[in-house]
């Protein structure tokens, strides 16, 4: 399957090339936690495409006898990015072999503070694939292919492939899903209810500081984990249910979903070995609150959580004003700084 994104066209050499593309972060409902091979989910996943929490990506490529790169995050050299996009070069090399004709000048930003909590590397690897599938298309006069833009862009960042286009996106083998597949996410936002169609996603951010245990790690624990098998049959099971009430408008069923993925993600982190939490007191003390809103008040809002402390409050547009009160009444106590990030479903990556 990898096959069908080598390059078959023919590459037009041009002295200098550039692309300028912007991407968003997304959130998983059902979560994608440990792969195998080079970059593959063990498990499917469903995410809702983010607007606002976006990387904005200029690439300039330059022919050069030596591949190489330069790095700059807001106009500063970021040479710790280095490893990281040295490897994506590496990995998408065998996809479209003309980066080794050019020096790549890649200079990058973020709609969201730097640090704040929000998981960049999904953002910065869309839009920095996305810049990469533009050159291509310019080189080789064929229309931008954003299915290989994603294929790409998982090989950075496993999560970055659901990115690219659609509201609503799976990634990953998925039976009762047509499509879907393990190489890049599906945009399945065709049948997606009224009511999810303006969800909004406030981003309260309990710490900002850098996690305890990466990610990456955190998927090579699930290797030999005691209860990874019935975690993957689990989501299998999960993403058909939640695929259902996203697409039937059942918000309760939604929600039930929703936060007991986010809870089952992190019970997978404390039964691990080595075991490890990243939620913290402020973590829990946001989802009573939220408990007790909801229970009070029957709005339809609900948690969800990534690898980290942050609490993602997702719901209905109808419902952000009572939302607000509620973060500033309640919520915003336990936010580093009283700071939160209001965010919306988007619909993917686009040319600046």
């Amino acid at each position: 399957m990898e096959e069908q994104f080598q390059l078959t066209a023919t590459p037009q050499p041009k002295s200098q090339l550039s692309a300028s593309w912007q991407a968003p972060s997304n959130i998983a409902l059902v979560k994608y936690w440990g792969k195998h091979g080079m970059q593959l989910p063990a498990n499917p996943s469903i995410s809702f495409t983010l607007n606002d929490c976006r990387t904005i990506t200029t690439m300039t490529a330059t022919q050069s006898e030596k591949h190489g790169f330069e790095v700059l995050l807001d106009g500063t050299s970021k040479p710790s990015f280095a490893p990281k996009i040295e490897a994506y070069f590496e990995r998408i090399e065998a996809y479209s072999p003309w980066i080794k004709n050019y020096h790549f000048k890649i200079e990058t930003s973020n709609t969201f503070p730097h640090s704040s909590g929000i998981a960049s590397s999904a953002s910065s690897m869309a839009a920095m694939s996305s810049c990469i599938v533009a050159m291509e298309s310019d080189l080789t006069g064929t229309a931008i292919d954003k299915k290989k833009a994603s294929f790409l862009a998982r090989l950075g960042s496993g999560s970055a492939c659901r990115s690219l286009e659609g509201k609503l996106v799976v990634w990953g083998n998925h039976e009762d899903t047509a499509g879907s597949s393990d190489l890049y996410g599906i945009d399945v936002s065709e049948k997606l209810h009224p009511i999810f169609q303006d969800f909004q996603d406030t981003i309260l951010l309990v710490d900002k500081g850098e996690k305890t245990v990466s990610s990456t790690v955190g998927h090579e624990l699930m290797n030999g984990h005691a209860f990874a098998k019935a975690r993957f049959q689990q989501a299998h099971s999960n993403l058909s249910k939640i695929k259902e009430y996203l697409f039937n408008g059942d918000l309760e069923g939604f929600i039930k979903i929703t936060e007991s993925e986010a809870l089952t993600l992190h019970s997978m982190m404390m039964t691990s070995h080595p075991y490890f939490i990243l939620m913290k007191p402020n973590t829990l003390s946001i989802i009573e609150e939220i408990w007790k809103f909801r229970s009070s008040t029957n709005t339809s809002v609900c948690f969800t959580l990534d690898a980290g402390a942050n609490v993602h409050m997702l719901y209905p547009a109808a419902h952000k004003q009572a939302v607000e009160e509620l973060i500033k009444s309640k919520l915003a106590q336990y936010c580093q700084n009283e700071h939160y990030i209001c965010d919306y479903i988007g619909n993917g990556a686009s040319a600046v």
